[in-house]
């Protein structure tokens, strides 16, 4: 019989209190508040990756501006961070609207969090480095790098892993934390070095000046050229051959295929004003004999 009227009394506050003014007024507010503060989250982080990628539009019109895709991944890193950060104290106001004591809330979550930390020290680590991969532009994604025994392209970049792709078609994910060192080819241009071997009883004279004059050509056949290559000269002699040496600035990691097109070219350009490469000489010794 008590529980029975303990029932009756407690359904009979809950109706009284919907059928409050009060009540009604009070989550009037309370909705209208949660309201505007998300509203003014949304108006701030709008406001803010304007900001953001404003500077870095005035950072890529610098001629100190290094490359386009380190400014995006940053400008997303801090977009990021900014939404991150409003959302987080958005919603701590909003817990405060409703009633809770943020304050305790933030406490405990700061004991627990402590305790994590200590748990979750090489984590701190891999975020703390990959976010300094990013801000000093160390490498970015579609770079060519080297760390430690892994070599390849930059695949993706977080704040806790790195993922590299080698030529071969391996994938190595490595922890931000554990990249000391990092070796960039991607940053500056790259030098294409080509040998070529002319024989003994040539003109080497002639052969230079057959090169030069296709060395010229070339910038306009292969956009991957920086500059017109240049013949620097002798630069050893063998038994059988004198070997002169060509470089040429190309783009970066794309002086491996422009060697390669460099070499093909005069070899078909010696072959058909008739300078020979030297050929290999064998001496044989009857059985006995030397």
């Amino acid at each position: 019989m008590e529980d029975l009227t303990t029932e009756k009394g407690f359904k009979k506050n809950i109706i009284d209190k919907f059928q409050n003014e009060d009540t009604w007024i009070n989550l009037g507010e309370g909705l209208l508040k949660i309201f505007i503060i998300m509203a003014i989250a949304n108006i701030i982080i709008r406001i803010g990756k304007v900001a953001i990628h404003n500077v870095f539009k005035l950072r890529n019109l610098s001629p100190l501006n290094k490359s386009e895709r380190r400014e995006e991944t940053l400008a997303k890193l801090l977009d990021n961070t900014l939404t991150y950060v409003v959302y987080f104290i958005a919603i701590m106001m909003v817990l405060s609207v409703l009633g809770i004591d943020v304050k305790a809330l933030i406490a405990g979550a700061g004991v627990v969090g402590l305790a994590v930390g200590f748990g979750a020290q090489s984590l701190v680590k891999d975020v703390i480095s990959g976010f300094f991969i990013i801000f000093e532009d160390q490498f970015s994604v579609g770079d060519h790098i080297r760390v430690a025994e892994y070599e390849g392209n930059v695949e993706a970049i977080g704040l806790r892993t790195t993922r590299i792709k080698s030529w071969t078609g391996e994938v190595h994910i490595l922890p931000n934390g554990s990249i000391t060192q990092v070796t960039n080819f991607s940053l500056n241009n790259s030098i294409a070095i080509i040998d070529i071997a002319i024989s003994y009883g040539e003109d080497i004279e002639k052969a230079q000046k057959i090169i030069e004059d296709a060395l010229i050509k070339m910038p306009s056949q292969y956009e991957a050229l920086v500059a017109t290559p240049t013949l620097l000269g002798i630069q050893t002699m063998g038994p059988t051959e004198v070997v002169l040496r060509v470089t040429a600035e190309t783009l970066p990691m794309q002086h491996a295929g422009i060697a390669r097109m460099i070499r093909k070219d005069i070899k078909v350009i010696l072959d058909n004003h008739g300078i020979k490469v030297p050929s290999p000489k064998y001496i044989m010794y009857p059985d006995g004999q030397k």
